[in-house]
Parts: C-alpha cells; structure tokens; sequence
C-alpha cells in the first residue's frame, strides 16, 4: 500500500460530496494533520504499511459531512490558526478583508468591541495587529467564550471578554471609540441554498435571523453604538450581500455619517462603516 493509492480512493469518495478539486484539498489536509506528509510524497508513492485508525475515522466524518476545520478543531485566520467547534462559526475568508479594512484605516491609541465574537478572530487578529489598540470582546454564548479566550492565550492577545446578549436594550457597556460586528445575518429561507455541512454542523444562533426581520442585530448594535461610541467613535459591520443599501439606510437613519459600502474581493457587498455624528 502505498499514499498515492490511499489519496486516489479517499479523492474518490469524496466527490460524492464534494468538487473533485475540493475533495482533493480535503484529503491532503488530513494526510498533513494525521500521517504529516505532504504532496510530494504523495507523488512519489511512499509506501504506507497502515492507514491509522484517527486518520480513517476523521475521512468518516468527513463523509457525514462535518466540517473539517471541526474535525481538525482549528481554522486559519489572518495569518494564524484558532481554534474552533460546533459552537463557534468557522472564520471566513471574508471577514479577513474586515479585519484588513480596520487596520488600514486606524492607528493609535483607541478602544475597541468585537460584538458576537465567536472564536475571537476579528478581536484577536485586532488585537496583535494593532498594539496600541485595547480590543474587548462579547459574546452571549459560553461556549464561545470558551474557544475565544483558549485563542487569546494561545496567541498571547490581551483582551476584555464580556458575556452579553447584543439583542438586550440595556447592556451599559464601556465608552469605545470603535465597534466592530459580523452578526448573524443569514435569511431562514436562504436554509436550501447552504451546503448541508454547514447547516447541519454550524451554530444556528450565529447564523440565521428571521426573514421578516433581516436586520435586526444590526438595528441592535446601532443602538448600543450610539450610546457607547465616543464622539467621532466608528461601527464596522459585515453584511449579507443582499441587504448592503439596507445597511447604509438604516445607519444614515440612526445618525451616522460618512457612511460606506464596501464589496469583498469576489465584488459582493460585504462591509458597512460609518462615523458617528457629532451633535
């Protein structure tokens, strides 16, 4: 028995859930993770006597359709690697352009709130990036909190963690002078669109919002930006690409200004900032 043989039948059975060029990604992160080989070695047929046996029951899920940043329990992230889990959404490409947005607009001393935190990665990445910034972090979910302060540590980010529901009117936070959200902001009825790893894997709580109410963590935060920004403070959101004029509406409605739309690397609406208006 040989990797090559081992990597084309795994390649194989994953395409029934899978693009084949995905499917083969999927199999060489497990090969690194769980036999640390790489593709070269694949190539040139190294001779295996054993398939192990967390290598076989990681490729089983894999088939069950979990998500393999959960099986592996890590994601990447800006450079770094978090972990992750079912309670927890795994980090996507595009809130690393948010993160990117934040840094290139902003230097010095200021304090900021990461607003449904998850795994932290927008808060740590913040927070190591940007050493003059004191970054906290909030969550309603313990769970979450968990993952988020095992990552902190691990990447020696100082942070504030405050666990709070977002949704609750009275949340007498701090003064900041930069918010920062990617909130759940998937439509119920947009359920049949999405892979079935991630519906049936991610947490639902940091996903989905009702149809007839699409925005109503954004109406929220908005709310408690406007009592906890300081003057001149910034809120960052990233957005369902279908709701990005909705966005900007609903901010220019609550009083702040210069408000921006920004598309993603792929040209989707995908961030909203703005400046709170001075009185």
């Amino acid at each position: 028995m040989n990797l090559r043989d081992v990597y084309k039948a795994y390649v194989s059975q994953l395409t029934s859930l899978y693009p084949e060029t995905e499917a083969r990604s999927l199999v060489m992160w497990l090969f690194e993770a769980y036999l640390s080989v790489d593709r070269k070695d694949v190539l040139n047929k190294k001779p295996i006597p054993l398939v192990p046996e967390n290598l076989e029951n990681a490729m089983a899920k894999l088939m069950a359709g979990e998500p393999i940043q959960y099986i592996l329990a890590k994601a990447p992230f800006y450079g770094r690697e978090f972990r992750v889990g079912p309670g927890v959404l795994i980090p996507r490409n595009e809130t690393e352009e948010l993160v990117q947005l934040i840094l290139q607009n902003h230097k010095g001393k200021m304090k900021v709130l990461d607003l449904g935190t998850g795994s932290g990665c927008i808060a740590i990445s913040l927070a190591l990036e940007w050493a003059e910034a004191e970054v906290s972090a909030l969550d309603i979910s313990e769970q979450a909190l968990a993952i988020a302060k095992h990552n902190a540590a691990k990447h020696g980010a100082k942070l504030n963690f405050i666990k709070a529901d977002v949704l609750n009117k009275d949340l007498h936070l701090d003064q900041y002078d930069l918010m920062v959200s990617n909130p759940p902001y998937v439509l119920e009825k947009e359920r049949a669109l999405m892979q079935a790893n991630v519906l049936k894997h991610e947490p639902e709580l940091a996903l989905f919002v009702p149809n007839e109410d699409p925005l109503r963590f954004y109406k929220a935060i908005c709310l408690h930006a406007k009592e906890s920004l300081n003057p001149n403070g910034f809120l960052y959101f990233e957005i369902n690409e279908a709701f990005g004029p909705e966005v900007v509406s609903m901010m220019n409605s609550e009083g702040f200004g210069e408000v921006r739309l920004i598309r993603d690397i792929n040209g989707k609406d995908r961030i909203v900032y703005g400046q709170v208006r001075q009185a």
